[in-house]
């Protein structure tokens, strides 16, 4: 019997990740899945990015990761949201051929050395004599060993879907749910579960829509993309990368079809019991909370280049069929309109994250490690992050090495993690660039630059990316000097930066001795150096704040705070504190500031405390 070092339970963005990030530690991995067919499926909106969403997949890819890469090949329309705006919240996004980004993945899972795929659902755990888990048992009766398991099941636990007042078992349209697995979890690994909910819009015809009606929203010429390196010429790749999106909005009549039929919405008639997220709700929720807006905003988006579909973003529902074809009819160029695939609800299981460490592993099971959706998140962007590092610390375990902590001022990777185990979870967890205090540092642009050193270091970065990293960033510094030290009309380049307005753009006019530099502004790099030179000339006085506030952040989270520490021995502590430090169980000063609830004063006495212990101990 062969015995893996990582075995990783589902195929999805999460389950992905974590499989490549662990094989490319040099660790024996094996990824299941349902259905290889299926792998890492767009499953609701067939697009990656967004805000924050899109500076997280580019972390992802500066670590070592393939979700940028593989959009990048699948795309069919790229944009950059909110450049009218400062840097901090400019977000790529890109609409995919889902097609195209399955089999892309699929190829990258299975040109990856030590991994293998197999399709097959794990069932239960395997624990041994003295408490550990030390596998994992199939539906097909096979047993299989690993020193580390990974869980990235997605929406598939316990998944029910909702069509109006009937409900479905699956974890998706088309592939059942894992019900065997979800009663392990909580009957073999004890662990706290809950229920929230999501959903997805219907696809409609294109041919039997009317784009007339509607407004178009065009591709950006701009050579863009999510990756910072060369794609690999062998993965499949999508031909038409302009496909627009149209843009329309409902009617008051397509309102009132709601309002009238709620009586049909599983939502409102309690069938469903899990908390669906505030930020992302459902048409008939949009209408009764929003009584007071007649209209919304409706985007048709393709599926892609192969395809007649059109995914309509923004009137996810889970009304029955019949009201749904009724409602879609009420909108603008879609009066004959064809659904080719009905929306739904769906329900499934998720573990309280609060019982789940900083570096993902389970704080009862040290070589268990949940990412994605399990974890109360949603997206594929915060899935597949979450992945990365479940994958990379489930490597690092299982060969006896201590597992490692993003921080969240280097990442929006690291304020995910850090908000999901240190904040109470009670809705599916997005990400906004809002989360961060620190997300004039943590741009789009320059994830590479904080995260590539990182990732070199920990084994996740293959060789010729890291050159192709270190070549730019030789070329950015020697940029910055430059135009420190070039001047024109008595001023430096990097002082005549600093007023520069619209630096995305090409046009954008540039200082008269630019030519100085040498920069081949028709270049990628080129074009990157100058926008880089322009957002740190601009913003020189506020990034250079943050970076002061980093230094007091870094200085308590060198308080390090022990897993047995007596919480309820400090009469300072107001009860409320006390049960949600035990609860959390913070790992360092830092953490436990962030508790909500925790005062100020009540961190001074935890380190009078831990000042107090470090000196006993004579350290």
């Amino acid at each position: 019997m062969k015995i893996y070092d990582v075995i990783v339970i589902g195929a999805g963005h999460a389950g992905c990740e974590a499989a490549l990030a662990a094989a490319r530690q040099g660790a024996s991995t094996l990824i299941l899945t349902g259905n290889m067919d299926h792998i890492a499926q767009l499953s609701c909106n067939p697009a990656i990015g967004g805000i924050a969403k899109g500076q997280l997949t580019r972390e992802i890819d500066a670590l070592g990761g393939a979700q940028g890469m593989v959009a990048d090949l699948a795309a069919v329309q790229f944009r950059l949201l909110n450049r009218s705006k400062g840097p901090a919240v400019w977000s790529p996004r890109a609409q995919c051929d889902k097609v195209c980004f399955q089999r892309a993945m699929k190829m990258v899972l299975e040109q990856q050395p030590d991994l293998d795929i197999k399709q097959d659902i794990a069932s239960s755990f395997i624990i041994d004599h003295k408490d550990n888990v030390t596998g994992i048992k199939t539906q097909l009766g096979e047993k299989i060993l690993a020193k580390s398991v990974v869980i990235a099941t997605g929406t598939f636990l316990s998944g029910l879907m909702h069509f109006g007042m009937t409900s479905l078992p699956g974890g998706r349209t088309g592939d059942p749910s894992s019900e065997e697995l979800a009663l392990a979890l909580r009957e073999q690994l004890q662990l706290r579960i809950g229920r929230l909910k999501t959903g997805t819009p219907p696809r409609i015809l294109a041919k039997t829509i009317d784009f007339s009606q509607m407004k178009t929203q065009s591709a950006e010429a701009e050579d863009e993309g999510f990756s910072h390196f060369e794609l690999p010429p062998a993965l499949p790749r999508t031909i038409h990368r302009e496909m627009p999106c149209y843009m329309v909005y409902s009617t008051n009549e397509t309102a009132e079809l709601a309002k009238a039929n709620i009586h049909l919405a599983p939502l409102f008639q309690g069938k469903i019991q899990g908390i669906g997220a505030r930020y992302c709700p459902s048409f008939e929720d949009k209408v009764m909370r929003f009584p007071h807006h007649e209209k919304h905003l409706l985007y048709l988006e393709p599926e892609g280049e192969f395809t007649g579909e059109y995914y309509i973003n923004g009137i996810s529902t889970s009304l029955p069929p019949e009201i749904q074809n009724k409602m879609l009819k009420t909108i603008p160029g879609l009066e004959k309109s064809v659904i080719s695939r009905y929306a739904y609800a769906i329900e499934y299981d998720f573990i309280f994250p609060d019982q789940i460490e900083r570096t993902l592993a389970l704080k009862r099971w040290r070589n268990v490690f949940p990412a994605g959706q399990i974890n109360g998140t949603s997206g594929y962007e915060e899935a597949g992050g979450q992945g990365l590092l479940a994958g990379l610390n489930a490597a690092r375990t299982a060969a006896g090495l201590e597992p490692v902590v993003i921080p969240r001022e280097l990442s929006y990777l690291g304020v995910m993690v850090d908000d999901l185990v240190t904040k109470d979870i009670i809705e599916p967890y997005r990400l906004f660039t809002s989360r961060s205090e620190y997300r004039l540092r943590l741009r789009q642009d320059n994830a590479d630059l904080r995260l590539c050193e990182l990732a070199k270091e920990l084994n996740l970065l293959p060789l010729d990316k890291y050159r192709s990293y270190v070549e730019y960033n030789t070329q950015l510094n020697d940029a910055i000097a430059l135009s420190k030290s070039v001047k024109c009309q008595g001023k430096t380049i990097f002082a005549q930066l600093k007023s520069l307005r619209g630096i995305y753009y090409e046009n954008t006019p540039l200082p008269c001795s630019i030519d100085g530099m040498n920069l081949d502004l028709k270049t990628r790099n080129g074009r990157k150096i100058i926008r880089q030179l322009a957002i740190l000339a601009h913003y020189e006085g506020y990034l250079e704040r943050e970076e002061q506030s980093i230094g007091k952040l870094q200085k308590l989270e060198n308080w390090k705070i022990s897993a047995d520490f007596d919480y309820n021995s400090l009469s300072g502590l107001c009860n409320e504190s006390k049960a949600k430090l035990n609860k959390v169980r913070p790992t360092t000063l830092a953490q436990a500031s962030r508790i909500d609830g925790v005062t100020p004063v009540e961190i001074a006495l935890l380190q009078v405390s831990l000042t107090r212990i470090s000196k006993s101990a004579g350290r």
